[in-house]
């Protein structure tokens, strides 16, 4: 059996993660899988696991932050790219398509739709979920705010999103070893990681940049790559650990003692699987409220970016019990990936 991925995104950070652990759970029941990315993409992240990858249009609309006008142009781009990912489902021969977020999701039902092949969607933004679900069954992951809907209509199933088989195995150690290469890090002191994912938003440096402002008490880990180049200038690597994009967050959430990141996204989960709770900055990402909170109840504290310091002081007031939720959630998650395929191939049979 063969399945064709159309991800959104550039192939490097949470969109692909979440289309590669699905693979991977895939492949574990012997489904042969296919990517296809916009032409425009790096795809470093498939690249880097051995992964070739198919140049198609994947048009997007901005997600979460979509306007109307923004919508319309995508649309208009979606005639072609239905038509680009029709040629390619019967060029491969594959016998059904996921797609994955935003416009990845859309293209994926709607080049199903055309080259009349079972289709799947993992949905997360509002454009996408009410797309979608005209044309194949859903998965919705807990951006969306229907997540936290008790009831859903039948081509709709909730789902965490898929992780690494590994992503629990972090080891602290290796965190260690590698922070101690950078000359402000203090083994004597608390460790805080941020991160907006793998690209470091304006808000996320302004949180951190407050807390280092505010003490000196913690290592502050700064993770990703900056949405924009002058964004660079605003990290002062004197008071903050510059970590860059790294392939070794697993250990170092298993390391830290405290994660602030954005309110979306799979490095949540991530977090939560190696038992660390979570401050929470809301509005950092298009200025977009998810209510993660309402998702991951009390796992996690939310925070607005101007707050950030007190909240960072109530999460280790309140540390045991934010933590022994955080590795209930963690569990879930980590079952996520293999959940997830049997459910596809189940609605296949």
């Amino acid at each position: 059996m063969k399945c064709l991925f159309i991800v959104t995104g550039r192939g490097l950070g949470g969109d692909a993660m979440t289309a590669l652990n699905t693979m991977r759970a895939l492949e574990k029941r012997g489904v042969q899988c296919e990517i296809a990315l916009d032409a425009s993409a790096h795809g470093s992240l498939f690249e880097k696991n051995g992964y070739q990858w198919h140049r198609i249009s994947v048009p997007h609309a901005g997600g979460h932050s979509a306007t109307k006008l923004s919508a319309l142009k995508g649309g208009v781009k979606l005639f072609m790219a239905t038509f680009k990912a029709r040629s390619l489902i019967k060029k491969l021969g594959v016998d059904f398509v996921v797609g994955v977020l935003g416009g990845g999701a859309i293209v994926g039902s709607l080049g199903a739709k055309a080259a009349r092949k079972p289709g799947f969607s993992l949905i997360s933004t509002p454009l996408d979920s009410k797309v979608c679900p005209k044309f194949n069954k859903c998965y919705i992951l807990p951006e969306l705010d229907k997540f936290r809907w008790e009831n859903l209509p039948d081509n709709m199933e909730k789902s965490f999103y898929p992780l690494a088989d590994n992503m629990d195995d972090g080891d602290a150690q290796v965190a260690l070893e590698k922070l101690k290469e950078y000359s402000n890090f203090d083994e004597n002191k608390k460790t805080i990681v941020f991160s907006s994912g793998s690209s470091i938003f304006k808000g996320m440096i302004d949180g951190i940049n407050l807390v280092a402002d505010h003490t000196d008490e913690y290592n502050l880990v700064l993770v990703g790559l900056p949405l924009d180049d002058e964004y660079y200038e605003l990290i002062d690597e004197d008071k903050i650990i510059y970590a860059g994009y790294i392939n070794w967050i697993n250990h170092l959430f298993k390391f830290a003692d405290l994660t602030v990141l954005t309110d979306d996204g799979v490095s949540l989960e991530e977090a939560f699987t190696n038992g660390k709770p979570i401050v929470a900055l809301t509005r950092v990402k298009w200025g977009r409220y998810q209510n993660m909170a309402g998702v991951f109840k009390g796992a996690m504290i939310e925070s607005e970016v101007s707050d950030v310091c007190e909240s960072i002081d109530e999460a280790f007031r309140n540390y045991d019990s934010l933590q022994e939720k955080a590795l209930v959630y963690g569990q879930q998650c980590l079952n996520a990936a293999d959940d997830l395929a049997d459910r596809i191939l189940k609605e296949l049979e």
